[in-house]
């Protein structure tokens, strides 16, 4: 493994003394205002027990791993209002218990399931990316392309849009980001390039957005939406198109009752989405969903209800060369495919999240699941370090 990941370490450690060597490069103070080196380190741990009612998409497993993601890079000041930032890193991450298994290990010849068990390479991805920071009078403008962690985009989004396997799994974005922040409101907008088109690999790619603002000292409003594109390969035919569109207002009650937290959420969730070449004409998943939290004493009750219709209604649905829709076209929870023609989700979540320090997060939560009836639930413990928020005090 080490003789893969050797070049890409060098290259790393390149980076990194070129940043040094550029940061303290120059003639006077000047040039050593404008040029100063970056770098960060991320390590994340993340424990996922789900206990389902098994189904075809829907299996009982054990999610547990952890990523590893430093960075390098370079910033240049132009102005006080105008920055720039390149950066350069590796997203490294195990799962635990993903080790080859070899004949040798078993004692004699495996099986054909066994032997498709092969772990994927710790190192996932390269990150690259450039950012330009600027700011006009009250906006804080921020534009990043490339190779960039998830977490740039600040936005909340329901579980209806992302689950939280694919948060995990899924850790970088590939293509653009735009950032609008003003005092009381933020806005973005970003591009994740997610496929190529190719001979199998069909090109598909996802604009997302979201904004809230705030309207008076415990009310704010705002929108989560994403239009995701998936489109044909050499070899394959067909277009599917999945809008989602998620309009909410929210009530703080945090400033009236002392709590850590204590808020209720009003939303609606709208999909539009066509299989072009099987069904040639949209339908119109949608439903209202209700989100209540309340936190004191770092324990937090969070529940989120949604009534209405199956918003994956083409989760099973195949191409034209068998392959099932599924995860390919739908990114948020499985439980959102509801029963019959109208129906309930209902995820209630109970954690505990102490405040250790400004750079590291944990989060032990346990989440139970109802649909049509008691779904399965999932114990989960999460860890996260943050080196930059360490060195940013």
């Amino acid at each position: 493994m080490w003789r893969y990941l050797s070049p890409y370490i060098l290259m790393f450690l390149s980076c990194s003394l070129c940043c040094v060597t550029v940061s303290f490069a120059g003639n006077g103070p000047e040039k050593e205002k404008k040029l100063s080196m970056l770098y960060d380190l991320d390590f994340e741990m993340n424990f996922d027990n789900r206990e389902y009612d098994c189904t075809d998409s829907l299996r009982s497993m054990t999610i547990f791993g952890a990523r590893l993601s430093p960075v390098v890079g370079l910033s240049v000041k132009q102005s006080n209002r105008l920055n720039h930032r390149l950066l350069v890193g590796f997203d490294l991450m195990k799962e635990f218990g993903a080790s080859r298994i070899t004949p040798e290990m078993a004692g004699e010849s495996l099986p054909e399931e066994i032997s498709k068990d092969r772990p994927v390479s710790i190192l996932r991805e390269i990150t690259l990316n450039y950012a330009l920071e600027a700011r006009f009078g009250k906006t804080d403008f921020t534009f990043i392309t490339g190779v960039f962690p998830r977490k740039l985009a600040e936005g909340e989004y329901s579980t209806a849009f992302f689950s939280d396997s694919l948060v995990f799994y899924d850790n970088n974005l590939e293509g653009a980001l735009f950032k609008f922040k003003r005092p009381g409101a933020y806005y973005e907008v970003g591009c994740d390039w997610m496929g190529q088109f190719g001979s199998v690999r069909r090109e598909r790619f996802m604009i997302f957005s979201h904004g809230h603002g705030i309207i008076a000292d415990f009310l704010n409003m705002g929108y989560s939406a994403y239009m995701y594109h998936y489109a044909e390969s050499r070899n394959v035919r067909g277009v599917m198109d999945n809008f989602l569109l998620n309009p909410y207002v929210e009530f703080d009650l945090r400033g009236s009752t002392g709590l850590q937290e204590m808020s209720v959420s009003l939303g609606w969730l709208q999909s539009l989405q066509n299989d072009r070449k099987h069904s040639g004409k949209y339908v119109f998943p949608c439903g209202g969903q209700i989100t209540a939290e309340v936190r004191n004493w770092n324990i937090g009750l969070r529940n989120e209800l949604f009534y209405g219709s199956d918003m994956l209604p083409f989760y099973d649905g195949r191409d034209d060369v068998g392959v099932k829709y599924g995860n390919l076209l739908y990114f948020g929870d499985y439980f959102y495919k509801i029963k019959g023609k109208t129906g309930i989700y209902d995820r209630l979540a109970v954690y505990y999240e102490p405040h250790i320090s400004d750079f590291l997060d944990i989060r032990l939560a346990v989440n139970v699941h109802f649909n049509g009836g008691f779904a399965g639930w999932q114990q989960m413990l999460s860890l996260k370090f943050n080196l930059q928020s360490l060195l940013s005090k």
